[in-house]
């Protein structure tokens, strides 16, 4: 199988995510990919000798000079003062430059795979963007953009992202819910190779309104059998307080949703940290491990990298386009 390139956004200063890497070298002897880092070599190495990790690090300035299993690093300068202290608006700074020279790197090359590290989306965002996945989208001129939480035996995607409840019935259209489950089922058989099969949820307690015409009936019952048509595998809508049941989930690899905790809460009790964020719709591929920067657990030692060597384990499936 073919190395794959993947570049790796430090994300928050203020996070476990130096930690993580760490964990990643340490747990995992042959890397198949080769792992471009984009971000402080100083301040990273300030946060691994911190936490008294040592790993192989090797600066570059392009990722032909990449090297397999070490962390090949791209430097974006960065001051600070100690290893895990940041000012908010520097840190946003650096957050910035970071993404800039990844998406200048990605923009260039072909089948490349982005990584980001956890970000606080309320310091860095500061309400101009829903996510990173709008953000990314923005910078990159891309439009209808797709989340997808993936996991190999089940993964959700949810039709409206980062939308705060009271927008999303105003946000649930024809046109989003087939642009999601296009996206996701090209994926599926272009990029893993894997038939989906896919359940839609309902909007509504039980699929039920009290109006005279639900979302269910007038939007996404008529899409499903629009994209039967089209030989798409898919079924539904469900109820979704009772579809995460056993018996349903042998049945399906992909669940749609209409609102992110609907189907979101389900796959991280399911699964905890053996999912990750994919990203569609955009030039590229890009993975997010799906945990944030938990602070509170920074420099303890006690962060678990299962997340990230899942995405790893996810990128070395991915067929080229």
């Amino acid at each position: 199988m073919n190395t794959k390139n993947i570049i790796l956004v430090h994300g928050e200063p203020k996070s476990v995510f130096s930690e993580i890497i760490a964990k990643l070298f340490k747990s995992q002897k042959n890397l198949r990919s080769k792992i471009i880092f984009i971000g402080s070599q100083k301040l990273l190495k300030s946060q691994l000798d911190f936490l008294k990790y040592k790993i192989r690090l090797n600066s570059i300035e392009n990722i032909k000079k990449a090297k397999q299993n070490v962390l090949n690093i791209i430097n974006v300068d960065c001051k600070f003062q100690k290893p895990f202290v940041l000012k908010k608006k520097l840190s946003n700074i650096y957050i910035k430059k970071c993404f800039e020279v990844a998406l200048k790197i990605i923009t260039k090359e072909k089948n490349l795979i982005l990584i980001n590290g956890p970000i606080s989306k309320k310091s860095f965002l500061n309400k101009k963007f829903l996510g990173i996945t709008e953000y990314l989208s923005k910078k990159t001129n891309s439009k209808n953009e797709v989340m997808l939480i993936y996991n190999k035996n089940l993964s959700v995607s949810p039709v409206t992202t980062h939308l705060p409840l009271k927008f999303v019935s105003k946000s649930i259209t024809r046109k989003a819910i087939i642009n999601n489950i296009r996206k996701n089922n090209s994926f599926f058989l272009k990029r893993l190779g894997i038939k989906c099969k896919i359940a839609v949820l309902g909007l509504n307690p039980h699929c039920e309104s009290i109006e005279k015409i639900s979302e269910e009936s007038k939007i996404i019952l008529p899409v499903i059998k629009k994209l039967k048509k089209e030989k798409i595998d898919i079924s539904g809508p469900f109820s979704a307080d009772t579809f995460f049941l056993n018996k349903n989930l042998k049945k399906y690899n992909l669940v749609v949703g209409m609102y992110h905790d609907q189907v979101l809460t389900p796959i991280k009790t399911l699964y905890n940290f053996k999912a990750v964020n994919i990203t569609l719709g955009l030039p590229f591929i890009r993975i997010s491990p799906d945990h944030g920067p938990n602070e509170e657990m920074v420099g303890k030692k006690k962060s678990d990298p299962a997340s990230l060597i899942y995405a790893l384990k996810l990128v070395n499936k991915l067929k080229s386009i």
